[in-house]
Formats: C-alpha cells, structure tokens, sequence
C-alpha cells in the first residue's frame, strides 16, 4: 500500500462515486468480503493497484498484439506452391499480327481509325438531349413570376 508523508495526503480527502451499477457494487462488496476488507478500502486497494502499474505506451501496436496472442502460441502456416501466371483475359480489342521482321526492317502495327469528334451541347445548330437540365431564365421579376405561375398555376395568386 502507498503511503505518504503527513504533509503531502490531506486529511479528508474523499472521492464520491455516482451513478454506480448495482451489479457492479454488488460485486466490490463481495470481493471486499472475500479480502476481508470494506467496500471503501477494497475500492481504494483496487485504485492502488491500478494506477501503481507502469503505464504501457499505447503506440506500440507490435508490442502490444504480439503480448495479447503470445499465450495461444505460434502458428506456423505452410505457404502453398506458386503457380505460373494466368493468360490476360481477352477484353475484345483488335489483335495486331506479329509478322515476322523481313528485310524491310520490323513489322508496324497500322494505325487505328481516328473516331469524328462529337459535337458538344449548346454548340451551333445542337439541341440538348431531351429531359437533362436546361439553365434556368435571368433572375428578375418576370422570371420569378413565370417560374411561380409554372409551380403552383397560374390561378392562384400569393397572399401578404
């Protein structure tokens, strides 16, 4: 048990606890009868002890894995043999001869047909694909009242 000189432990030092489970002082007060000690110095025991201890550094998550599984023992796992790599999968693509090099030097792939480009939306003369969104008219009251009108109809008229 720790001991302090006099002038260090103030005379009435206490610690209230809250809120405490009843299974939980249930059990202190049996480990308390079973130490023969109250439930106020088996709680101050319990203390002791646990702050006592060095305090382990919780970075070290090698150290610490290595502490948890070590009483299971190792476990030395047979590798299965390597086996040579499988053939690409065929994605479709055009597959280009490999002719042999003749004299005229190394066979060249031909060049693969060049795609027209598409034409943009909103460019001259391109309508937007139906149903995508469409910017919305200038801001303004005329705007507004023909965006409401379209909302809510045209019938019904806002009230202050």
């Amino acid at each position: 048990m720790a001991e302090f000189p006099a002038e260090a432990a103030p005379a009435g030092a206490a610690v209230t606890v809250r809120g405490l489970a009843p299974e939980l002082k249930a059990r202190l007060r049996v480990r308390a009868a079973h130490n023969a000690r109250s439930m106020e110095a088996e709680a101050r025991a319990i203390l002791e002890a646990t702050l006592a201890a060095p305090e382990e550094d919780p970075t070290d998550l090698v150290a610490f894995s290595r502490a948890l599984f070590a009483p299971l023992g190792s476990v030395e796992l047979e590798l299965p043999p390597r086996e040579p790599a499988r053939e690409p999968p065929d994605l479709g693509g055009r597959e280009i001869a490999q002719a042999a090099p003749s004299e005229a030097g190394p066979a060249t792939p031909e060049p693969m047909p060049a795609e027209p480009a598409k034409p943009r939306a909103g460019a001259q003369g391109v309508k937007p694909p139906a149903g995508r969104w469409r910017p919305r008219p200038a801001a303004g009251a005329a705007g507004d009242r023909a965006r409401h009108q379209r909302a809510f109809g045209a019938g019904q008229a806002r009230s202050r």
